[in-house]
């Protein structure tokens, strides 16, 4: 195997594939990038067994084609260190790879490229396309809720719900839960479900822009594939039932006021800077035109703030952990935000005014 190629050529799906390779395996084969050269492209393959992604860039020239897997991390690091521009030539010399630029000259180990894993090519029984835009939009509306290292693992991922001319991604950890539903033009013979894992739904999209290009899906008994431009990324499914969501949202909530969402935002972010540090509570207290937030913590210092809000009823003291409204605020696009609550046990639902494609479950906390 020989070939050179540009930095930038190179560095680019190196990044994105480094980055699905962890640092600590238990196959030391899985911590290297597999590089496979043809005439004239080059695909570069990193996996840790749930996670594969594939990246493909142009070759300047191929001497020889073959193959051979590098460590991830050092071959990224060394190209992210080259000058912009620099011509990069990879050849496999005596069973190491040797990176040459300039006047510059890197010995790498391998190891065999047999050893290196493929994801089983489990037969795709759906097939979809979607805008990249409209999947990132799902993904960057809810993946903030989605649980880590929850002992309940389907918790751990988003649900993906596709209908006819309609997609869903849900997310919840148990305390708080978003749901983003947006027409699509798809077919399906029946509602699919699939709980794509926390680190797939991440490392998805990083591939993700916000234009109309299609990023094509395969939707397998127990893999999704995503094609988009140079990259195909497969990611293994979560094997578990997710919760009904529709049954946690709450309906006949009474009091609903309307705010600015940046300076609540603001309001919020301060107060909890004296709120307790373990639980990180803060008390609303809503009451006519008002919005009071109020935190205290075990030093006995206190934070209250004020802030004007659309609202015309009878008032209503509340807790919550600060985190998780603030995560809400930031993942809402509108300049204002409604929130509507019940009693002061009760979750609060949280959306654009009027409901946009997006709504926000934030359950209380007893202070």
């Amino acid at each position: 195997m020989k070939f050179s190629i540009s930095r930038e050529a190179l560095l680019r799906p190196l990044t994105l594939v480094a980055g699905v390779v962890e640092r600590r395996q238990t196959l030391p084969v899985l911590s290297n990038v597999l590089i496979q050269v043809g005439q004239e492209e080059v695909a570069l393959t990193g996996t840790d067994l749930e996670v594969e992604l594939i990246g493909r860039t142009v070759a300047t020239r191929v001497d020889e084609p073959g193959g051979v897997t590098v460590p991830a991390r050092k071959l990224m690091d060394i190209c992210k260190s080259l000058p912009d521009q620099a011509e990069i030539q990879l050849s496999l010399e005596e069973g190491r790879a040797v990176l040459r630029s300039g006047r510059s000259r890197f010995t790498l180990s391998t190891l065999p490229v047999a050893e290196f894993p493929s994801i089983e090519d489990s037969q795709g029984s759906t097939e979809l396309s979607l805008p990249r835009g409209m999947l990132k939009h799902l993904i960057d509306a809810t993946s903030f809720a989605m649980a880590q290292q929850d002992v309940r693992y389907y918790l751990n991922g988003m649900l993906l719900e596709m209908r006819d001319n309609l997609i869903r991604a849900v997310a919840t950890d148990g305390h708080r839960l978003a749901v983003c539903s947006r027409p699509a033009e798809l077919h399906v013979a029946a509602p699919q479900k699939l709980i794509v894992p926390r680190k797939g739904i991440l490392e998805l999209v990083r591939l993700l822009d916000d234009g109309e290009d299609p990023v094509s899906l395969t939707l397998g008994a127990s893999h999704i594939r995503a094609h988009t431009g140079d990259f195909t990324f497969t990611s293994k499914l979560v094997d578990g039932k997710f919760p009904d969501y529709e049954r946690v949202v709450p309906r006949g909530g009474n009091k609903v006021f309307i705010a600015d969402r940046a300076v609540l935002r603001q309001v919020l972010s301060r107060t909890a800077i004296l709120s307790n540090e373990k639980y990180r509570g803060v008390r609303l207290h809503l009451e006519e035109g008002n919005l009071k937030v109020m935190a205290n913590n075990p030093e006995q210092e206190e934070a209250e703030e004020n802030i004007v809000i659309e609202y015309s009823g009878d008032s209503l003291e509340i807790g919550f952990n600060v985190g998780y409204l603030v995560d809400v605020l930031n993942a809402i696009d509108e300049d204002r935000v409604q929130m509507t609550l019940a009693d002061s046990n009760s979750s609060a639902l949280m959306e654009e005014p009027g409901g946009g494609d997006a709504l926000y479950v934030v359950m209380p906390m007893r202070l």
